[in-house]
């Protein structure tokens, strides 16, 4: 069964983001380099505004626990 081929339209369409990051776009360039239009501080500064970390969420809870002894 041959795949199926997407129409221009969900080509061009471009994904919903964050307010924050409208705009935003990451490519790789011929040369193995990423390329993006927004600068790698903002970037960093929004993810670490709204994301949790996963491998430091134990050492809050700990934190939390010394403070309560």
């Amino acid at each position: 069964m041959p795949r199926k081929k997407k129409s221009e339209e969900t080509e061009n369409q471009l994904p919903k983001v964050h307010k924050e990051l409208e705009g935003f776009d990451i490519k790789i360039n011929a040369f193995g380099e990423i390329v993006s239009t927004l600068d790698i501080e903002k970037i960093n500064e929004f993810l670490n505004k709204n994301v949790d970390d996963k491998k430091l969420k134990h050492l809050k809870k700990g934190n939390d626990d010394k403070k309560n002894t």
